[in-house]
């Protein structure tokens, strides 16, 4: 399984992309980075967008990828995956005909450039050669994780969290987990009023895994405090941690 990290900051900074990644050039896990990082090429690859939840910078690139599909002349369906809520949100206050035109129904309701798929949390479902599972997480809003298998690759991937339970309790033995930490431990107040981690917080919710991955690949982290994230996750000596870079591809 092929990683191409997008966006992952949780601000937008110059040199700081928000959150997007980018599963074997098809399917995409959040959509806050697209048409900043990938050419048209690149764009018309993908089939489906796992959305962890509707904030904005986790969302924003979907209209903007569904414009370029319909500006230039090419059909292709663009499957945008998340829970009823999530979903709901999305229609109604991104792409609602107000903010975004509404490409669920362009050019055609019955061929429409976006087209939304409802999931139900910890029910698989299988998008191309990928076997996924969300599972609700701890977040301000309605909001999920995605455990995604192809082969005998397992990625979990957290989206926005606080200090939360079932995800660690499904993720099984996994090649790798892209998890958040948003905030230095000093801002642990803040961190847990909306609902995200620091360092201190994350060491007590790997603790939950029966195993840890290899790889434990950190995200979403605020641009001002990214030094001091790292120094801190450096101080936890936790193997496998290492700080995700916008542009960075892993063979998982």
């Amino acid at each position: 399984m092929k990683l191409r990290v997008l966006g992952c900051s949780g601000a937008e900074l110059p040199g700081h992309q928000l959150t997007g990644f980018l599963l074997d050039d098809t399917l995409l896990l959040d959509a806050g980075t697209v048409g900043a990082a990938l050419t048209l090429e690149e764009q018309l690859a993908i089939k489906d967008i796992l959305i962890t939840h509707p904030h904005l910078d986790h969302i924003c690139g979907i209209p903007l990828l569904a414009d370029n599909i319909i500006q230039n002349g090419v059909q292709h369906r663009v499957n945008v995956v998340s829970t009823g809520a999530v979903i709901a949100a999305i229609s109604a206050h991104l792409m609602n005909g107000m903010i975004w035109p509404d490409f669920a129904k362009i050019p055609s309701p019955e061929a429409s450039v976006i087209r939304y798929r409802e999931i139900v949390p910890e029910e698989a479902f299988y998008p191309g050669d990928f076997t996924v599972t969300a599972c609700l997480v701890n977040h301000t809003v309605p909001a999920v994780g995605y455990r995604v298998t192809k082969g005998a690759t397992t990625l979990l991937y957290t989206g926005d969290t606080g200090p939360t339970q079932r995800i660690w309790e499904l993720a099984g033995e996994l090649s790798a987990l892209i998890v958040e930490v948003s905030f230095p431990s000093e801002m642990e107040e803040l961190a847990l009023l909306t609902r995200h981690l620091t360092p201190r917080l994350l060491h007590i919710e790997l603790a939950k895994l029966a195993r840890l991955p290899s790889r434990i690949l950190i995200t979403h982290m605020k641009p001002k405090y990214h030094d001091q994230i790292q120094a801190e996750l450096d101080a936890l000596a936790i193997p496998g941690i290492e700080l995700l870079r916008d542009g960075d591809t892993y063979e998982l």
